[in-house]
């Protein structure tokens, strides 16, 4: 097979601030061994990718024109990423296409001409040269749009669960809880009977979780949020969080409500209780710094939390056994909805960038490279 030509994304800071953002174009060589070469069909739009793709970046303000974004970067979001100037970076955690080529080795021809999700980065692009490895086959009747989220919040939201099981707590907090993801860990805890308090923002967020059936379901925006969650939290004996939010005083909020409830019936102390209270923060999607108050006693944690370290820590045995679990119910669990689906140079527009860059529930984008 000779070489392939294609489009991808590539996002690059330099020196001077400016963050640009193009499609060019790339060559990729015939694979080899267990290498396999993808047409990707579908690519979903995560807020990890736009951490990477823009940044703190100024897209209001910025340049555009058909194949290029030229935006500002404030200074000192230009200082924390000094590592990446320079380096263009390609954009994309995961995606699902055909597999067009193989390599000569067993695991790579065994998917040739098949329909796979895969892992990896770069997948804003028209084709990916990836390790068979990194490739999910997937089930006859999924089509690529259906398998273009089957890694990232899928494997999330069930590492959740496994952290959960692993570190001996019995319920969860959840916050952000009405995006894709939050919809996802909604429908794994009804199916295997975990209390679950979910927090959201709004009341349209509300209505969304409550029409899935969630039990617990807290705007944090009403004047009596913290007595609402205090309560679900005593409800459900949840002592583990999970918080996509990352700035503000919520993680505390949720920490000082767990503390309240374990230490109602029990004898003073100084130090607070000794229930344990852990919360991990897996998001930023507010940029300002993580306040914490503590009313919370002594006995609690707050770390953070990400899928690829936890998959290394957890083993190969749970994650193929988390991987067969999305790949049984891609179409019904973990089914993930957009709001739109754009190309490549689509992704470029001012409209489109401004929209899904914004990070709405409900607005997630998926890219059509093909």
């Amino acid at each position: 097979m000779s070489d392939t030509q294609g489009l991808k994304l590539l996002s690059t800071l330099h020196e001077d601030g400016r963050l640009i953002v193009e499609l060019v174009e790339e060559t990729l060589p015939a694979p080899r061994g267990g290498e396999v070469l993808v047409r990707v069909e579908a690519a979903p739009i995560n807020p990890s990718d736009l951490g990477l793709l823009f940044a703190s970046a100024d897209v209001a303000n910025a340049d555009y024109d058909e194949r290029r974004i030229v935006a500002r970067m404030p200074d000192p979001a230009r200082r924390a990423l000094a590592a990446r100037v320079g380096q263009p970076m390609a954009i994309g955690n995961e995606g699902a296409g055909t597999v067009i080529a193989a390599g000569e080795a067993p695991e790579a021809q065994a998917l040739l001409g098949s329909r796979v999700a895969l892992i990896g980065g770069g997948m804003f692009a028209e084709y990916r040269l990836v390790d068979a490895s990194a490739c999910m086959a997937l089930p006859g009747d999924v089509t690529a749009e259906q398998g273009a989220s089957a890694f990232v919040n899928p494997l999330t939201a069930l590492g959740f669960i496994e952290t959960m099981k692993r570190e001996g707590h019995k319920a969860i907090v959840h916050t952000a809880a009405a995006s894709n993801l939050g919809q996802m860990l909604v429908r794994i805890c009804q199916e295997d009977g975990i209390p679950l308090v979910n927090i959201v923002r709004n009341d349209a967020q509300v209505a969304i979780l409550k029409d899935m059936g969630a039990d617990h379901v807290l705007d944090s925006g009403k004047d009596d949020f913290p007595a609402q969650l205090e309560a679900a939290v005593a409800a459900t004996g949840a002592t583990i969080a999970f918080d996509a939010i990352g700035g503000g005083a919520l993680v505390s909020e949720i920490l000082h409500a767990m503390e309240r409830v374990a230490s109602k019936d029990a004898p003073y102390s100084r130090y607070g209780s000794n229930s344990r209270k852990q919360a991990y923060v897996y998001g930023a999607l507010d940029l300002s710094p993580t306040v914490l108050t503590r009313s919370f006693g002594f006995a609690w944690n707050v770390g953070g939390w990400l899928l690829f370290p936890f998959l290394q820590s957890a083993g190969a045995e749970t994650a193929e056994r988390m991987r067969q679990r999305v790949r049984d119910n891609l179409t019904t669990t973990f089914a993930s909805h957009y709001k739109a689906r754009i190309s490549l140079a689509e992704a470029l527009n001012r409209e489109a960038v401004l929209t899904y860059n914004a990070r709405r529930t409900g607005e997630k984008y998926l890219i059509v490279p093909n």
